[in-house]
């Protein structure tokens, strides 16, 4: 059994936990379930590369990332220096993530919130409606197309995004391209948890450019942003880098002007030759 394996059978075993706790029922009349969301595609297709910016305090490969984790306080950095998006991780077992950490940072910004977590049941999508998400990923490794499908559809006829996550060239096999508005490539393999910074940029090639393009995982620096961006790449979600400085915000602020920077220097000595 692979790790992404473990982590999916631990996931259904809590869901049916969570399904006689919290019925249906009760999440619909949750206030954030009506409320109206941010729509995902045109925050991450601007003029700049876009950064959804990750709330996570734990992982399998790197253990507890950060000890104190002030959901609202970074949240609040995060959109103060520019972030066009938020990432909250829910799951508890091996991120130890939590509902309430999206509902924390829904009440906290405006910006799009992305629940990531391991989605396999139509439960969690409506759970992510009802906690505040404006979008959920959806990873092609764990879902057979059918059920990738069926909840893909059920997440736009409730108003949410979906971040359609696939590590191979063979994956993007599985999927309606017709119908998919954003596609992120994992650079970490869900199987080995070995990172490959280049995956994006060689699986999205393949992708119509009409798709917002997104690269996740394992990227740190401005050297890899830039490439990324020349590769067509129209957003990067980052996580550790930012969850491991003392002050997050300030963080992603200095890799962003670090990153404009440099491809204004490159386009003015492309211009000068």
């Amino acid at each position: 059994m692979t790790r992404l394996d473990q982590i999916a059978q631990t996931v259904r075993e809590r869901l049916e936990e969570r399904k006689r706790r919290v019925p249906i029922a009760l999440l619909v009349e949750r206030s954030h379930y009506q409320s109206p969301t941010l729509p995902l595609r045109p925050a991450l297709r601007s003029e700049e590369l876009a950064i959804i910016a990750e709330i996570k305090k734990a992982s399998p490969s790197s253990g507890i990332i950060r000890r104190e984790l002030n959901v609202p306080e970074l949240a609040r950095q995060y959109k103060w220096h520019g972030a066009q998006a938020i990432s909250v991780l829910t799951e508890p077992d091996y991120f130890q993530g939590s509902l309430e950490h999206l509902e924390a940072a829904r009440r906290t910004v405006d910006l799009p919130l992305l629940r990531k977590d391991f989605i396999l049941d139509p439960y969690q999508v409506v759970e992510a409606r009802a906690y505040g998400a404006d979008a959920i990923l959806l990873i092609a490794a764990l879902l057979d197309p059918v059920q990738l499908h069926e909840l893909y559809d059920m997440a736009v006829e409730l108003g949410l995004s979906c971040l359609v996550e696939v590590h191979t060239e063979r994956e993007l096999d599985q999927l309606d391209l017709d119908k998919i508005e954003i596609l992120g490539v994992n650079n970490r393999d869900l199987h080995t948890f070995e990172v490959d910074v280049n995956r994006a940029v060689q699986v999205l090639r393949h992708v119509p450019k009409r798709i917002v393009r997104v690269a996740e995982s394992g990227l740190r620096t401005a050297d890899e942003l830039v490439h990324l961006r020349r590769h067509g790449i129209d957003a990067v979600l980052i996580g550790e880098a930012f969850m491991r400085a003392t002050h997050p915000g300030e963080a992603l602020e200095r890799l962003r002007r670090e990153v404009r920077q440099r491809l204004m220097a490159s386009d003015t000595l492309r211009l000068a030759v």
